[in-house]
């Protein structure tokens, strides 16, 4: 009877044995399922690499760069003569300003106590040293009067309502820098002067005797680089390379008669 029960008593010790090992494998295993599960949603969920964002400047052009010191009113010459050094003309302001320039004065007429001055599309506004300002087919005309005098081939384009994205694609991104319109750091533009028009020329947008009105914050660039949030201009105002949210610089752009002028 003893060896009997002991007999039994292996059996059962033999059963629990291999039951315990039976469960420690599915146990290992198990864990190493889950191991692998997870490393495998891990990786799957691992974070992709973000793309690059896309910066483009034209070379050298911050170095071109001239703080707007001396010609308080002359944005316009500033731009200008940046555009042309960045191209390889030796120039500076003052030559510009002093001998290209259309420029005429306003001023008040003493019978009608009324302003009186030029289409800026036409003329300077005063002048660089103390004035409104000029517009794009105007400053086309002063700039090709140098260009002629420099026997250069080349040539100031002025156009209207190109989009500054498409500037980019066709003349920056080309190492071509542009002149555009906007205001100074990119403020809101309003009404601040008006005047009747005394001058005007085969571009003005006004008739001898019509209104026109100047601007506010009325200010030129040269517009050099962009990347995928911002264009970046060599800027007289701010004494360096500032750079604007693409959304900002195309609605002052455009508030200021979305205009540019283009040398080639």
């Amino acid at each position: 009877m003893m060896k009997k029960k002991l007999i039994v008593i292996g059996c059962a010790c033999v059963v629990l044995l291999i039951t315990l090992i039976i469960v420690s494998v599915n146990t290992v295993k198990s864990f190493k399922e889950d191991k692998q599960e997870n490393t495998a949603t891990e990786a799957t969920e691992a974070p992709t690499e973000q793309p690059k964002q896309t910066k483009y400047m034209i070379e050298g052009a911050e170095d071109k760069v001239i703080p707007q010191t001396e010609l308080k009113a002359g944005c316009e010459t500033y731009a200008c003569t940046m555009l042309m050094n960045i191209l390889g003309f030796d120039l500076d302001e003052f030559t510009f300003a002093d001998n290209y320039l259309d420029c005429h004065y306003v001023y008040e007429d003493e019978e009608t106590g009324y302003m009186e001055g030029p289409d800026m599309y036409s003329a300077f506004a005063g002048t660089a040293y103390a004035g409104w300002g000029v517009y794009a087919p105007s400053m086309a005309k002063s700039m090709n009067r140098y260009l002629s005098d420099q026997k250069s081939e080349l040539k100031a384009y002025n156009y209207e309502n190109i989009p500054v994205s498409t500037l980019c694609e066709e003349y920056t991104q080309n190492g071509i820098p542009v002149m555009i319109w906007a205001t100074t750091d990119m403020q809101e533009p309003y009404v601040f002067n008006t005047w009747t028009v005394n001058y005007v020329d085969e571009n003005a947008k006004t008739e001898i005797g019509d209104s026109f009105n100047w601007y506010a914050h009325e200010h030129c660039l040269v517009l050099v680089g962009f990347d995928d949030k911002e264009y970046y201009f060599c800027d007289s105002a701010a004494g360096a390379v500032s750079h604007f949210s693409k959304e900002l610089v195309e609605k002052r752009y455009e508030q200021l008669g979305s205009q540019c002028i283009v040398v080639k």
